[in-house]
């Protein structure tokens, strides 16, 4: 794939697409085009997704006006309570929640919902941006399905810029006002196919949704461009495996492309999957090279001997990574996660600053070559020499990542 390409790339898709968006949908024809362009049919399979249409959310701070969004699939609700600003989480802490309405540091995680909601919160606010920022942007955030299992709390997200004052002025009050249309919407996948010598398949995923905020250019356009730079090699590589490339829609969302997908596949069909080999943030002008494997340790091992065999500054691990590989290693299959990660202070993610800027098309394509040269070692084996086996430490990661067990701090 020629630089120029991967720019025209980068700017043709240089706008927001929210899982089940139509800003997504678009996307996902656009992907399918190119697929087009290299001869081969793709298909954009649907799946449901909760969506929501916000009607009205106000924040109100010792009866004064703050600026806010609210969050997605929340409910439609008017609580007013003493503020509580929740600076620890341990039992104490947290049993000062009770019939109030509870400011968080960060993101409104699985267990920290749960222990807000069991400890008695009656809404909650959480902050975006950065202190230091010149913007006052507010992303907006949704409470995952997943997350609420059906116990909704009213919930307001702010800009940190506002968050500070009210903490340190030492606010005593909230009023949060949220009302909403909830429905079910739909989300989608793009799926295209290489036909090998065998029916055993390798999988080559990336996500190609972005945050409200951003343009997703690192995270993740990059890696849909890599999907679409190992289609355009393959198509030219004839290889033994059969290969099929899936851009996955609403991963910002929970990964929910990743796992409707593998959901859809019977016992028989992910056993016929010998790997997952998934792209998320590549190329970027900065950063170190990364890959997580899912897998044993003999991948760990062959990758860095690879990377070290052809030139490539990288390092692997073992592990899970948060991304499109990990619903593939939930259900068995050895999955591993290609990444360039760049310092905070170069390129960050799920704001307005990730766009084109922080990203090298020279730097994307040395990234892709090398990740065509280790699928092409992958792909053409005459048999795929990764076990087909999750090492038990990385079971018990997949459980704390899935919220099947809670990890003790």
């Amino acid at each position: 794939m020629t630089t120029k390409t991967i720019m025209r790339i980068f700017r043709e898709t240089a706008y927001s697409r929210t899982g089940g968006s139509e800003e997504e949908l678009r996307c996902a024809r656009y992907i399918a085009e190119k697929c087009r362009e290299l001869g081969l049919e793709a298909k954009i399979e649907p799946f449901a997704v909760d969506m929501a249409n916000i009607k009205e959310a106000r924040l109100e701070i010792d009866g004064k006006p703050v600026e806010c969004r609210g969050y997605l699939l929340c409910g439609s609700e008017t609580v007013e309570a003493e503020l509580c600003y929740l600076r620890n989480t341990d039992p104490y802490s947290l049993s000062l929640c009770r019939g109030k309405i509870v400011m968080i540091d960060g993101r409104i995680g699985y267990w920290l919902y749960q222990d807000i909601v069991d400890n008695g919160a009656v809404g909650f606010i959480t902050y975006s941006g950065d202190a230091n920022y010149s913007d006052r942007e507010i992303d907006l955030r949704e409470l995952r399905s997943y997350v609420s299992k059906g116990r909704k709390i009213p919930g307001v997200n702010i800009n940190v810029k506002s968050a500070v004052p009210i903490i340190g002025g030492a606010a005593k009050s909230a009023k949060i006002v949220i009302n909403q249309d909830e429905y079910e919407g739909e989300s989608r996948n793009v799926v295209a196919e290489i036909k090998g010598e065998t029916d055993e398949t390798i999988v080559f995923t990336a996500h190609y949704d972005s945050t409200f905020l951003s343009q997703g250019a690192y995270d993740n356009m990059s890696g849909s461009i890599g999907v679409l730079g190992l289609e355009e090699y393959f198509v030219r590589h004839p290889s033994r495996y059969t290969l099929r490339f899936i851009w996955c829609g609403s991963e910002e969302r929970g990964l929910l492309g990743s796992k409707a997908y593998v959901a859809s596949l019977g016992d028989d069909e992910i056993k016929k999957i010998v790997l997952n080999i998934n792209l998320d943030m590549i190329g970027s002008t900065m950063g170190k090279f990364i890959a997580c494997c899912s897998a044993e340790d003999k991948l760990v091992n062959y990758i860095e001997y690879f990377a070290q065999e052809t030139g490539f500054g990288m390092a692997a691990r073992q592990g899970v990574y948060s991304s499109d590989s990990t619903p593939f290693a939930d259900r068995g299959v050895p999955s591993l996660s290609f990444a360039r990660l760049a310092p905070n202070n170069v390129a960050t993610i799920h704001n307005s600053y990730d766009t084109l800027k922080v990203m090298s098309a020279s730097q994307m394509q040395r990234d892709i070559e090398f990740i065509c040269a280790f699928s092409q070692r992958m792909a053409s084996a005459k048999k795929c020499p990764v076990a087909r086996e999750i090492p038990d430490e990385v079971k018990k990661k997949l459980d704390y990542y899935m919220f099947r067990e809670r990890e003790k701090k």
